[in-house]
């Protein structure tokens, strides 16, 4: 089974996060989950998201999601603030606490983030923060630079290819590192990673009759509906795309039904 990351990019919806001059965090935080998540696919590695649209989920509801889904790690983007403008910059990582793989991750994210041209503040243990409290895998929070310093917007936005490639590669060499992956994020086995197709996952159970349901309700409005119980939970899935673009409009369609989603991979 390949490696599987739930990417969560912070606040969302009727949230913005930090605002600075009429820049919204959330656009920047999902902008930056979806092109991390992109690397990290091409190297094999099995990646679901709390949001690929701009919609707000408590961060309760973003832990739930991830430990439901079972993945074996967890990576939430933020960006920072502060009181006075211009006054702070820099990247800093957050952990429930300064050990295990979490940490050492969380420090190599930050050293590639300092190559970009970041500050590097460090990785702070933040035990009360209920995305890193309530998962029950290793979680990282990540504030990539401050919104209300113009010397970090100017580094994303000038650089952020390079810092979503420098976000992923200190995943991938942790996890490579630690014998969790091979070169190339597989789990075993030869060659080069498999092609993604996504999926937009509508619920997981685990009552058959509940899945069945919901998939028979999904098939009445014309959505590709079915069920997949290869893993742990029964889950009813929609489509099977081989673009994150027609996936995220499935989605958008989805949701303006009343559906919880979430955009998955195989």
């Amino acid at each position: 089974m390949p490696y599987s990351i739930m990417l969560d990019a912070g606040h969302g919806g009727r949230d913005p996060g930090a605002v600075y001059e009429g820049r919204q965090e959330k656009d920047d935080n999902l902008n930056l989950v979806l092109a991390i998540g992109e690397i990290l696919q091409n190297n094999g590695v099995d990646v679901e998201y709390t949001r690929t649209t701009d919609v707000y989920e408590t961060p309760y509801e973003k832990a739930m999601e991830a430990n439901n889904a079972g993945v074996d790690l967890f990576v939430s983007i933020h960006r920072n603030s502060f009181p006075t403008d211009n006054t702070v910059s820099g990247v800093e990582s957050l952990v429930y606490d300064l050990s295990g793989l979490k940490y050492e991750m969380a420090q190599n994210i930050n050293e590639q983030l300092e190559t970009v041209g970041f500050v590097n503040l460090g990785v702070k243990a933040r035990p009360n923060l209920v995305v890193l409290r309530r998962t029950r895998m290793p979680a990282i929070l990540v504030e990539v630079g401050f919104i209300n310093s113009d010397a970090d917007n100017e580094l994303v936005d000038s650089n952020f290819n390079d810092i979503a490639q420098a976000i992923a590669t200190g995943i991938l060499d942790t996890l490579q590192e630690n014998g969790l992956i091979e070169n190339g994020g597989s789990q075993g086995g030869q060659g080069g990673p498999d092609p993604v197709y996504y999926q937009v996952q509508v619920g997981a159970f685990r009552n058959r009759m509940y899945a069945e349901r919901l998939r028979n309700e999904l098939l009445e409005q014309d959505f590709p509906a079915f069920v997949d119980d290869s893993g742990q939970f029964l889950r009813v899935l929609v489509g099977d795309y081989d673009n994150l673009e027609d996936a995220v409009n499935m989605e958008q369609r989805l949701k303006m039904e009343g559906y919880q989603t979430v955009v998955v991979n195989r």
